[in-house]
């Protein structure tokens, strides 16, 4: 797990997703062409948070590390130290695992 120098602005987060499997609970391996992307993933880095109406800094509720879901088609992919991340808001995060 390289280690990023990429830190987001404001209420975004950089996440990592997590491997999807590629056999089923009954054995069948699904080919490539027939996995979804995973909609699972762990936060690598969050920015400092957003501002509100009064101009207060609100922190975000998630942390590096956290394991998170968010939607199928949330964030935006990116290559930042050739490694594939997705940059979203914390309102497309649904939840944190655990």
């Amino acid at each position: 797990m390289a280690k990023t120098k990429f830190r987001p602005l404001h209420d975004r987060v950089v996440v990592r997703r997590v491997e999807a499997d590629t056999k089923t609970a009954g054995g069948i391996i699904i080919p490539d062409a027939a996995q979804e992307k995973p909609a699972e993933g762990e936060i690598v880095s969050v920015g400092s948070g957003a501002r509100d109406e009064a101009g207060k800094l609100v922190p975000l509720d998630v942390k590096a590390g956290d394991r998170v879901l968010f939607g199928k088609w949330s964030g935006t992919e990116v290559k930042i130290g050739g490694e594939d991340l997705l940059i979203m808001k914390e309102s497309d995060i649904m939840g944190i695992i655990g």
